[in-house]
């Protein structure tokens, strides 16, 4: 599979992120990319999260969010979803970078949904359309997690 550089970036456009991902599919609308973990094996809001855990990354060049999809290391069993609230990404060639808006959406298996940084996100400097793009991205998350139970829909 093709590697893709992965840029993540704060709201003024500067990277806080880099890393490498393996291109698993590309359409018109969003890329879907392989990572592995890179950190310290730590517990992230009662989720597990170890270095090597498997994350299926879909980003989405029309829409105001991506997920990860994030499977264990050992077994590769569901932990759940880590969504980004961000602005659409961009891919250029071998690299692929987005906006990060601060603003999460953590969803477990079971369908439990914890919205994460909204105190980070009301810091922000960002423009009165850019924050209601953001919210309502999060507010299709939250109703697509559920009313899909618990698996969104990447339509």
């Amino acid at each position: 599979m093709p590697a893709i550089t992965v840029l993540k970036l704060d709201a003024q456009g500067r990277e806080t992120w880099r890393y490498h991902g393996e291109l698993v599919q590309s359409l018109a609308d969003r890329v879907v990319l392989q990572a592995r973990f890179d950190r310290e094996d730590r517990i992230f809001h009662g989720m597990p999260l170890c270095r090597g855990d498997r994350f299926l990354e879909t980003y989405f060049t029309d829409r105001w969010y991506n997920i990860y999809e994030i499977h264990a290391r050992d077994d590769d069993s569901l932990r759940g979803w880590y969504c980004n609230i961000g602005k659409p990404a961009l891919l250029d060639g071998d690299c692929l970078s987005y906006v990060d808006l601060a603003l999460d959406l953590l969803v477990f298996p079971d369908g439990r949904q914890f919205v994460l940084d909204e105190d980070e996100f009301l810091e922000l400097d960002l423009s009165t359309s850019d924050r209601q793009q953001a919210l309502a991205a999060l507010e299709e998350l939250k109703r697509d997690f559920d009313l899909e139970k618990h698996n969104p829909r990447f339509e």
